[in-house]
């Protein structure tokens, strides 16, 4: 069967060399009040039957309390135990997971649902992944690395709630979208947080961003009926790429594409649904 990884590219050529960093216009700094990993983690390890004189108490109700109360620690301590019970185990993502409000990256009206484990709409026809979904991927992602990755390239900022998880994940977090309205929504969402490590582009995705080549890994919020030759020849050597793409049936599911010493190596995954990939900006 031929590898849906088209138009050809070549695995062996010269990976662009990293380029000057570009500024991000934001600088901003993590909230007071926000819990620490330790105490995040400790608080998902109560779905294995861990505890601690750290653990934080998680409320046996798992409905997300209406109106106050959103950027509470125990609301996103439950969020994190429930992703840890559905089979989430990398401490580090479900940590990362645990410190970033999502109720802030999307409208209000919909708040009291950004605690739930379903999609939300964000605008222009996109929406926020399920937290299940954002874990799963960022643990592919990781592949059970010991600290943090290094620059990694996000295609598909939407409203800016993955680049800030990613935040606490890499050293680096270059995080391109091609709508214009998004792009300007996740610059906004995110003005309240300063995390200096964060860049976001307005760009064409599909073409990835040479400049900042190459990447520890590459993680992707839209799929198409194959990965683009930038996005491999941009993800350095030994690096892992994660996205949706769509199968010979027309469905999608999860890809990982392993940039090994012997070539490429792509392993199909689970059926997801994402929005489609397209090119251009609007």
């Amino acid at each position: 069967m031929k590898s849906p990884l088209k138009p050809p590219f070549n695995p062996t050529a010269k990976v662009p060399a990293a380029g000057p960093r570009p500024a991000f216009p934001v600088r901003l700094k993590p909230e007071a009040g926000v819990p620490s990993a330790t105490k995040l983690v400790a608080a998902s390890a109560r779905s294995s039957g861990a505890a601690g004189k750290n653990d934080l108490k998680i409320p046996s109700k798992t409905a997300v309390p209406g109106g106050v109360g959103l950027d509470s620690q125990a609301v996103r301590a439950r969020m994190v135990h429930k992703l840890a019970a559905q089979g989430v185990a990398d401490a580090q993502v479900l940590a990362a997971m645990g410190r970033v409000e999502r109720h802030r990256f999307v409208d209000t009206a919909l708040a009291n649902q950004a605690y739930e484990d379903t999609s939300l709409p964000i605008g222009l026809g996109q929406t926020i992944s399920k937290p299940n979904v954002v874990a799963r991927m960022l643990e592919l992602l990781r592949q059970g690395a010991a600290g943090k990755l290094g620059r990694v390239l996000e295609i598909g900022t939407g409203c800016g709630y993955q680049a800030a998880v990613l935040s606490h994940l890499a050293t680096e977090v270059y995080s391109i979208e091609r709508l214009r309205g998004l792009h300007d929504k996740a610059r906004e969402n995110l003005r309240t947080l300063r995390l200096p490590n964060v860049h976001l582009l307005f760009a064409d995705g599909m073409i990835g961003y040479a400049k900042g080549a190459p990447y520890a890994a590459i993680i992707a919020a839209a799929g198409g009926e194959a990965i683009p030759a930038a996005w491999i020849e941009q993800l350095a050597p030994g690096g892992r790429l994660v996205a949706p793409l769509q199968t010979a049936g027309g469905a999608q599911a999860l890809v990982v594409v392993d940039k090994t010493s012997q070539g490429i190596r792509q392993t199909l995954l689970e059926a997801v649904h994402f929005v489609p990939l397209k090119s251009g900006t609007s």
